[in-house]
């Protein structure tokens, strides 16, 4: 009986919470109907306000402290490169890359030298172990920096062979290169197609084809994407049909993505083999050897 009176009670309690939350949804929906009516123009002050609070406050905040820590690296070609070709992402500039490595390796450092001294740890371990949490708060972040690198490109050169044959048959059809680039940039929304948009506003601004083509080039870093472009700008200059030419790069495309799966295919035995040896075969042994083992330790007594 006190079970069964525990149930109804759980029943009526949720009951009662569905309709407040579902009387408080209609509410909602009513006051932005509402909303859509009566809303006034807002600033850019109100704008701002409408914003989270880490968007608002503490992001600028970090971006801050980062470009602080990070002036040395204003001249780094290289990692200038290396946050192009991810994408550049979250907008963030050498000097901010820099910062943001050295904030949190010394975050790092700190916490676990905190946390030492409260254990109670000896001085050499504690300043060993929180050198190597700030060498470790170094690292990675160029770590995840390469793995946005590969996975930007990897990302470009999946959608390539679809993005190829899609711009081939509209070209066939009758549409010309850019109105069919800016199909194919319309059709998806990735890496690529968003290098495509850019490309093609910034021949719209009035850079010549080759150029805009040959800075994509740059920002991706995929060797096919690369010779596409070669082809392109061959077959602009020299009159040769643009169909013709997208059709053979379409098919040496696709064999190409042929032969990667199955190099990787070939690459799959090996790669199974640690976990095979490591993981799996001890697993087997002690399930298959285990009950043997008593029995030959108690024969040998």
């Amino acid at each position: 009986m006190p079970l069964l009176i525990g149930l109804v009670v759980l029943v009526i309690v949720f009951g009662i919470g569905f309709m407040v939350l579902n009387q408080r949804r209609q509410t909602d929906t009513v006051s932005n109907r509402l909303a859509q009516f009566t809303e006034r123009s807002m600033n850019l002050e109100d704008l701002e306000l409408q914003l989270p609070f880490m968007q608002r406050v503490v992001t600028p905040i970090l971006n801050n402290v980062f470009v602080k820590l990070g002036q040395s690296a204003k001249g780094n070609d290289k990692l200038r490169t290396n946050l192009m070709l991810a994408g550049n992402p979250g907008n963030l500039t050498p000097a901010m890359f820099t910062g943001m490595r050295i904030f949190i390796a010394l975050a790092l450092f700190g916490v676990i030298f905190l946390v030492c001294m409260l254990a109670k740890v000896e001085t050499a371990s504690t300043l060993q172990w929180s050198g190597i949490g700030g060498g470790l708060g170094f690292l990675l972040p160029a770590m995840w920096l390469g793995r946005q690198i590969k996975k930007r490109q990897k990302v470009i050169l999946k959608a390539l062979p679809d993005a190829l044959d899609l711009l081939s048959i509209s070209v066939t059809a009758g549409l010309g290169f850019d109105a069919a680039l800016q199909r194919v940039a319309e059709k998806w929304d990735n890496e690529l197609c968003r290098e495509f948009r850019r490309a093609l506003s910034d021949i719209r601004l009035g850079t010549q084809r080759h150029e805009a083509f040959r800075a994509m080039t740059v920002r991706t870093g995929v060797e096919d994407l690369t010779s596409f472009v070669s082809a392109v700008i061959q077959a602009d200059q020299l009159g040769v049909s643009m169909g013709k030419m997208l059709k053979i790069q379409s098919d040496q495309l696709r064999l190409r993505r042929r032969q990667r799966a199955e190099e990787e295919a070939q690459k799959a035995p090996i790669k199974m083999l640690f976990p095979l040896v490591f993981l799996i075969f001890p697993s087997m042994f002690v399930v298959i050897l285990g009950p043997a083992v008593p029995r030959l330790l108690g024969g040998g007594l």
